[in-house]
């Protein structure tokens, strides 16, 4: 039972395993007695079946599972003498043996790659710096307050914002075009609903108002018949209504929450908020540029195995998803190479992660979870009861402890690297238009 060197790739190895036949033959025999004692055949009491109609019946399945279960034992039993790490599992492949007294195998399989952490004194980070200010709370709120708009009929031009309610009728070579008329059609200008050429001739012209204007269709729009074509659309605005946004009052406060509707208290809230979204977005753009130079300082070569069984998580995600949002998944039929680069990444990172953790001391402390769950609950209405839930379940904590792990290799990078403090923009950093 020898390891012979790599073979596919540098992590493949062959192990030859060797099976006494004798061994095979005893376990078997004891294993069709057992069963013959529940055995029920037509023509026989329960347990009288004749040892030699059981050994015909169920001998091949016998054989079958007991040299499985040898196979299995001897093929740990080496692995673990040569201190082998298996990644995945085995293939076994029977040899050619002129042996009367032994079966012979090969085991084919990969181990995971042993390597050491690799030096990060070059690797280069930058981190985002942002201070909430007043300014930010003012621009969440302008936010807010948008997104409850309401509308007033206004006696004047459309202009952008403002919402307009109009009839229109395309004709291609003078001939009305499909989906190219509508009645009673609302829309807000600015918004991007429209062609920016179509919303361009709406935005001036007064309720009651008609006009007709030539318009060529981008080159990539949707509907080929009309990519890249110019057509006339006659329109007739109805309606013209100005945005109203909610004042900054009691009653705005109470519609976010706040029972007393104190706008002092509706301004801290939001301030609290806006600090902890932004900390734990400069916490995930920190972590991207954190992995992408673990993964540059350790080239390592992943296990095939791992990726194909990482490929086959992702994709089964990737159909639970679309059967969540209403799609037939047999309809769209997924194919594992969409996933591949992704798999290899994650694995990739796993391994890595793993290595530094162990290599540097940086398992999550009952105190680190505690925190970071209290700062979860912070932002519900009752932390008790959340900080219970979470301590209720210990797969809920494994998850927190998962992510604290990660914050303690961020941290021992950022130590070792060349860190380099950057202003971020609100905006940028929030994923806000400006």
């Amino acid at each position: 039972m020898e390891a012979t060197t790599a073979q596919a790739n540098e992590l493949e190895r062959r192990v030859d395993l060797s099976i006494a036949i004798a061994d095979v033959e005893k376990e078997m025999e004891q294993r069709l007695k057992r069963m013959g004692k529940n055995v029920k055949m037509s023509g026989f009491r329960p347990g009288k079946v004749p040892f030699s109609i059981v050994k015909q019946q169920y001998g091949d399945q016998a054989r079958h599972e007991v040299l499985s279960e040898q196979l299995d034992r001897v093929f740990g039993e080496t692995v673990t003498e040569k201190k082998m790490r298996v990644a995945g599992y085995p293939r076994i492949e029977p040899k050619t043996s002129e042996s009367t007294s032994h079966l012979e195998f090969s085991a084919i399989f990969e181990v995971y790659p042993e390597f050491t952490p690799g030096d990060l004194s070059t690797a280069e980070v930058e981190r985002p710096v942002l201070e909430v200010s007043a300014a930010e709370v003012d621009k969440t709120l302008d936010i807010l307050r948008k997104q409850r708009v309401s509308y007033a009929d206004a006696d004047r031009a459309a202009a952008k914002e403002d919402r307009v309610v109009i009839d229109f009728l395309g004709k291609k070579d003078g001939v009305p075009f499909a989906g190219g008329e509508a009645t009673d059609y609302p829309f807000v200008l600015g918004q991007g609903m429209m062609l920016p050429d179509f919303e361009n001739a709406v935005e001036g012209a007064k309720a009651g108002e008609s006009k007709t204007f030539d318009l060529t269709f981008p080159a990539d729009y949707h509907a080929k018949d009309l990519a890249g074509q110019t057509v006339q659309f006659d329109i007739t605005v109805k309606q013209v209504q100005a945005p109203v946004l909610p004042e900054l009052d009691a009653e705005f406060a109470t519609s976010m929450g706040i029972a007393d509707g104190d706008v002092t208290k509706m301004r801290s809230e939001i301030e609290a908020n806006l600090k902890r979204e932004v900390k734990r977005r400069i916490e995930a753009k920190l972590k991207d540029q954190v992995m992408e130079a673990l993964l540059k300082a350790n080239p390592i070569t992943v296990p095939t195995a791992l990726i194909d069984m990482e490929v086959q998580r992702l994709m089964q995600a990737a159909r639970q998803d679309m059967e969540q949002r209403g799609m037939k998944t047999k309809d769209f039929p997924i194919q594992p190479e969409w996933f591949a680069d992704q798999a290899k990444r994650r694995v990739s990172l796993g391994l890595i992660l793993a290595e530094v953790v162990k290599t540097e001391k940086l398992q999550a402390s009952p105190e680190q979870v505690r925190a970071m769950v209290e700062e979860t609950a912070a932002s519900y209405e009752q932390p008790e009861e959340v900080i219970r839930w979470y301590y209720a379940q210990p797969q809920r904590l494994q998850e927190v402890e998962g992510v604290a792990i990660e914050n303690n290799v961020v941290a021992w990078v950022l130590s070792k690297a060349k860190v380099t403090d950057k202003a971020a923009v609100f905006d940028e950093l929030m994923g806000q238009k400006q």
